[in-house]
C-alpha cells in the first residue's frame, strides 16, 4: 500500500539530502517533489496544502542538530508532519463501561465487516483474555449471518444467532440480555453493510447505535476506495458518533492516500489496519511506525537516534567552541572525532550506516579494506604531540619514525596528512563542528587510498 509513496519520496529527498543548510532556495525543488508524491497517493488537497505549508515552514531556517546531517533533518520534519497527519498516537479499544462493552461495527458493503469483526475479537481475545459474544444484525443477507457464524467458530468465539426474520432492534436487546446474563465481557455487532447515500439505510444505523449503546463504533473502509472513502467516512461521521476506524486490504497496491486524509478529515483516530485475509492478519495502527515504514526510514532514524544517545555532546560543543574562536582543527581533535564514532562501530560502521542508505547517491565512497580506524589511530598515537598539533611539521625522518611505531607505509603516512590538509580547510569553513558535520564531509575524512 504504501510502497509508491516510499519509492516516490525517496526520488523527492535526493535533491536535498546533501545540501549543507535548509533554505527556501533548495528545498523549492524538494517542496514540489513531495507534493507531487502525495497527490499521486491519492491524499485530500486539503491535507496536501496544510502538510506542504508546515514541511515549508519548518524546514527554512531550521537549526540542524549538531549529529545529524540536514537531509536527515529534512527528513525527520517529513516524519513528524507524516504523524501528525495521522495522528500522534495509537488509540486502543476503550474497555471501560460496565460488561459487555458493546462495540459496533460499520460501512458500505464489501469492504470486510465481518471478516474485520472476527479479526478484532480474536486480536481482543489474545491480548486481553476477555470473554467475547459476536452477533449479526445484516437480516438483509442470510448468508452475512451464516458467514459471521463460520469465522466465529473457526476463531473459537461464541455466536449469538440471528435470523432474518428478526429486525434489527430485536437481535441487539436479545444479544445483549444473553451477553450479560452469561457473563460475556464484550459483544460484537455486525451491520449490514450500506451506502451512505442511501437516507433510510443510514438512518436505520442511527437507530442501531441508540439501541446498542456501543462504547465502540468502528467505521470499516477499503483501502482501495480512494477518494471515494473519504466522503463516505465523512457521511458515516454525520449520522454516527465514529470512535475509530480500521483500514483494510492495506496489503494490496492501493494507494496510501486514506491512511493519510482519513483522521484529518473525520478527526477519528485509525485503530487497525487489517494486513491480509487471515483472522491473524490484524495490526493496531501506529502513526510513528506506518510514517516510518512511508518514508523507508526505520533503520535510519533509529540509526538517528542511536547517534544522538551515544555521542560526547560535551565533546562536540568543546569542538564547536574551538572552532568558532578559530583555532585550527589538529590532529588531537580529529582523533576525538575517530574516538565518537567508534562508540557507533566504527568509521566503517559510519559509512554503511549513512551511504547505503537508499536516500544517500554516493555508494562509491564504501572503502574496501577493513579497520581504517585502527590504522588511522596507530599512525597518530605514533605521532609526538607536538606533531598532533603542528602535522606541517613532519617531514621525511618523522614519517619514516611514525611509519615504523605505527606499522604502515610512508605512502600512508603522506595520504593521511594530504587529505587531513583538506579537512582542515574544511572546519575553517563551518561555522559549527562536531561529528554531524565530519559525517556530512565523510568523503573528505578518510584518506583516499586506505
Amino acid at each position: 500500500m504504501f510502497n509508491q509513496l516510499t519509492e516516490r519520496l525517496s526520488q523527492s529527498f535526493q535533491k536535498i539530502i546533501n545540501k549543507g543548510r535548509l533554505t527556501e532556495n533548495n528545498i523549492k525543488d524538494t517542496i514540489r517533489e513531495v507534493r507531487k508524491a502525495l497527490l499521486e497517493a491519492d491524499v485530500t488537497l486539503s491535507v496536501i496544502k496544510i502538510f506542504i505549508k508546515n514541511v515549508t515552514e519548518k524546514s527554512i531556517g531550521h537549526e540542524i542538530n549538531n549529529s545529524l546531517t540536514p537531509g536527515q533533518e529534512f527528513i525527520k520534519i517529513v516524519k513528524n508532519e507524516l504523524i501528525a497527519a495521522m495522528g500522534e498516537k495509537n488509540n486502543t479499544l476503550n474497555f471501560s463501561v460496565e460488561p459487555p462493552a458493546v462495540m459496533l461495527f460499520v460501512g458500505l458493503q464489501g469492504v470486510g465487516k465481518t471478516t474485520t469483526l472476527i479479526k478484532v475479537a480474536n486480536w481482543i481475545k489474545n491480548k486481553y483474555k476477555k470473554k467475547i459474544l459476536t452477533t449479526s444484525t445484516d437480516v438483509y443477507r442470510a448468508a452475512a449471518i451464516e458467514q459471521l457464524k463460520i469465522l466465529s467458530n473457526q476463531a473459537k468465539i461464541d455466536f449469538y444467532s440471528s435470523n432474518i426474520d428478526q429486525t434489527p432492534k430485536d437481535i441487539i436487546y436479545k444479544a445483549i440480555e444473553y451477553a450479560k446474563l452469561k457473563l460475556y465481557e464484550v459483544l460484537l455487532i455486525d451491520t449490514a453493510g450500506r451506502l451512505h447515500i442511501d437516507k433510510i439505510m443510514m438512518n436505520e444505523i442511527h437507530q442501531i447505535q441508540i439501541y446498542s449503546k456501543p462504547i465502540e463504533t468502528l467505521l470499516v473502509v477499503d483501502s482501495m476506495m480512494g477518494q471515494d472513502a473519504v466522503n463516505m467516512a465523512k457521511k458515516f461521521n454525520e449520522y454516527l458518533s465514529i470512535s475509530g476506524i480500521i483500514i483494510t486490504k492495506t496489503d494490496s497496491d492501493a494507494r496510501s492516500g486514506v491512511a493519510l486524509s482519513m483522521r484529518y478529515i473525520t478527526g477519528k483516530p485509525i485503530k487497525f489496519v487489517g494486513t491480509g485475509e487471515k483472522i491473524t492478519q490484524l495490526e493496531t495502527f501506529h502513526p510513528e511506525r506506518i510514517a516510518d515504514r512511508i518514508l523507508g526510514m526505520n533503520q535510519a532514524i533509529s540509526f538517528i537516534k542511536e547517534i544522538e544517545e551515544k555521542v560526547n555532546q560535551s565533546q562536540v560543543q568543546k569542538l564547536t567552541k574551538k572552532f568558532r574562536k578559530k583555532d585550527n582543527f589538529d590532529l588531537n581533535d580529529f582523533l576525538i572525532q575517530l574516538k565518537e564514532m567508534e562508540k557507533m562501530g566504527g568509521v566503517n560502521y559510519f559509512i554503511e550506516k549513512f551511504l547505503k542508505n537508499k536516500f544517500l547517491s554516493n555508494n562509491s565512497l564504501l572503502v574496501e579494506k577493513k579497520n581504517i580506524t585502527k590504522k588511522i589511530e596507530s599512525i597518530i598515537y605514533s605521532m609526538t604531540m607536538k606533531e598532533r598539533i603542528c602535522p606541517t611539521i613532519i617531514k621525511g625522518s618523522r614519517k619514516r619514525r611514525i611509519a615504523l611505531g605505527s606499522g604502515t607505509k610512508i605512502q600512508d603516512i603522506n595520504q593521511l596528512l594530504k587529505n587531513f590538509n583538506d579537512i582542515q580547510r574544511i572546519m575553517k569553513k563551518m561555522k559549527k563542528g562536531g561529528i554531524g558535520n565530519i559525517i556530512r564531509n565523510i568523503k573528505n575524512i578518510l584518506p583516499k587510498n586506505f
